[in-house]
């Protein structure tokens, strides 16, 4: 029997914001850049960073997991954030969930580890250009300095009082991404856009 169930465009969380997202960045004059970057994988691991599968999940990713608290690792297109003493947060191109989840399950072998695929909880919003950290501020209880927060670091806070998980890119001009429920988006979004105002030239 032929499917005949009818294939829904996949849409963003913040699909219909995207308007207002780039009219925003028009309008700043490079002072703030707002963006969303939809669909990221994002894989969730748990494992003991003592234990042979850190190592061993480590290559499989080609990188090192990072062990300092709120550091992250970059190597290729895969992002690794530090969340705890035994967890991690894969991020990496859109749709790539499944050949992440799957190289670190492989690498693992015996050991415990927990992986846990979450890309469908969460969007995130890329936050640059001159003022971005002037724009978080508003809302973050962090020392956003780049002393405190330089580029490399990330850590779970809050933004607009919403929960977010706050990365300082390290590639020069990159900015921040914001990672946030995808049910908090449009909220948060909405929040940042009405704190950008000041920085958007009305001639």
């Amino acid at each position: 029997m032929a499917d005949t169930a009818l294939s829904v465009p996949r849409r963003s969380p913040l699909a219909g914001a995207a308007e207002r997202l780039a009219a925003t960045t028009r309008s700043s004059g490079g002072a703030v850049r707002l963006a969303e970057l939809p669909f990221l994988a994002q894989v969730n691991v748990r494992l003991d960073a003592k234990g042979a599968a850190a190592d061993a999940v480590g290559l499989a990713l080609g990188l090192s997991l990072p062990l300092e608290p709120d550091t992250v690792v970059r190597a290729g297109e895969l992002t690794v954030l530090w969340l705890g003493p035994d967890e991690w947060l894969v991020v990496g191109p859109p749709d790539t969930q499944r050949d992440v989840e799957s190289r670190i399950r492989a690498a693992s072998g015996d050991e415990h580890v927990a992986v846990t695929d979450v890309s469908a909880q969460r969007t995130t919003l890329l936050v640059s250009g001159a003022r971005a950290r002037d724009l978080l501020a508003h809302g973050c209880p962090l020392d956003l300095h780049p002393r405190a927060f330089g580029a490399g670091r990330c850590a779970q806070t809050t933004l607009a009082r919403a929960q977010v998980v706050l990365v300082a890119r390290d590639e020069v001009g990159a900015g921040f991404w914001v990672l946030v429920r995808s049910s908090f988006a449009g909220y948060l979004t909405d929040w940042l856009l009405d704190a950008a105002a000041e920085y958007v030239r009305n001639d």
